[in-house]
């Protein structure tokens, strides 16, 4: 990335660092548990392929598409894995940003706390991810010497072992089964990127159109990710006191008009992808997941109650919230539509990206239904 006065706007490496020393120790485990657990999950993943296939029906038989690699890491590999990718798909957004810091009003202070405060900042804000993330389908993953990507450059998928762990104690759940379990759900997510060839160019442009309409101040930028690393030390206002800040998220600094038109269609996108992984996971897991039911119920419990007021604001701050709402929203469309039409009319879903869900159709799936399904019969 270029750099203005000899400083970038984030010090990726500084935050790396940050995040790996302050991130939570895992939990408490053997060596040889911690070997066992990695084998399992690498074994779930290669049995997970085979599980979503024959229930979505997304990649026709005989059909291989590209391979894209699947790694068991630990927290730290999680932290050096998205800020690779962090760092690749901000790129414009930075550079824009950059050059506009020396000539601006607060260019002078930026310049002085310079790319290493916001790098520990940032570090802040993905240890605090980092012990919560069970798994992730990247699929904008430059390759790094330690951690492979697909050939063309994106998608792999990592399972977060230890935090895996943690959640299988803290819910006191069968740890086969729960593996498996969110093994089902990230593999759903490899299949869809995978069985649609055109979905991740399709989710990059509109990600680049979004980033390309911001104008947004360096000083907001940083304050906003002070605002953060503030709730993070414990350093927000008294209990019950609030203010104009409490009902935004980082992602409300970059609200243009046409910005909102596609955090829209970018909202009713995810809303569909998380949503059809969990239903994918609840569709398979009654055939080989037996005590589904169990975690599936416990599970949903933990991602309402939050883990305190703490993490609840964080959540807020950093949108967590609303990506909560999409697993929830997603999920009732596609459960839906699979009623009323059936797995495969469920599946022209991903025709082209005229066929995809508008957000006010994630709402309403007979919309949808009414106008890909009835408009193609008429």
């Amino acid at each position: 990335m270029t750099s203005i006065g000899g400083a970038q706007m984030v010090d990726w490496n500084l935050a790396v660092a940050t995040a790996t020393r302050l991130v939570r120790p895992g939990p408490d485990i053997s060596r040889e548990e911690a070997r066992a657990v990695v084998a399992e999950l690498r074994r779930h993943a290669r049995a997970s392929e085979g599980h979503v296939r024959l229930f979505t029906r997304m990649i026709p038989e005989g059909t291989e598409p590209e391979d894209t690699p699947v790694l068991v890491v630990d927290r730290a590999g999680w932290i050096k894995a998205n800020v690779a990718g962090f760092r690749e798909l901000l790129r414009p957004l930075l550079a824009k940003m950059e050059s506009r810091r020396s000539g601006g009003p607060g260019g002078a202070v930026l310049g002085a706390v310079g790319g290493k405060v916001t790098g520990v900042e940032l570090g802040m804000l993905l240890s605090f991810l980092a012990s919560r993330v069970l798994g992730q389908y990247e699929t904008f993953a430059p390759a790094t010497r330690d951690l492979p990507a697909s050939a063309d450059g994106g998608g792999r998928l990592l399972l977060v072992a230890p935090n895996i762990v943690h959640v299988e104690r803290e819910l006191d759940v069968d740890p086969h089964d729960f593996r498996l379990w969110v093994a089902l759900h990230e593999e759903t997510h490899r299949t869809q990127f995978t069985g649609v060839p055109w979905l991740r160019d399709h989710l990059q442009g509109e990600i680049q159109t979004f980033l390309d309409e911001t104008d947004v101040d360096p000083m907001t930028f940083l304050e906003r990710l002070r605002e953060a690393a503030q709730s993070l030390s414990g350093a927000g206002r008294p209990e019950g006191e609030q203010g104009e800040s409490d009902n935004r998220s980082l992602v409300d600094i970059v609200q243009t008009p046409a910005q909102r038109e596609v955090l829209g269609r970018l909202t009713a996108v995810m809303s569909l992808l998380e949503g059809h992984a969990d239903f994918v996971m609840d569709g398979v897991g009654p055939e080989v997941v037996g005590s589904v039911s169990e975690i599936r119920e416990k599970f949903q419990q933990r991602r309402a109650q939050g883990a305190g007021r703490l993490d609840q604001a964080l959540r807020k701050l950093l949108g967590l919230d609303a990506k909560l709402r999409q697993y929830k929203d997603g999920e009732k469309f596609v459960r839906s539509v699979v009623e009323e039409v059936g797995m495969d009319g469920f599946n022209r879903v991903w025709t082209s990206p005229n066929t995809l869900p508008t957000k006010a159709e994630i709402a309403k799936p007979a919309d949808w239904v009414a106008r890909v399904h009835r408009k193609a019969e008429s």
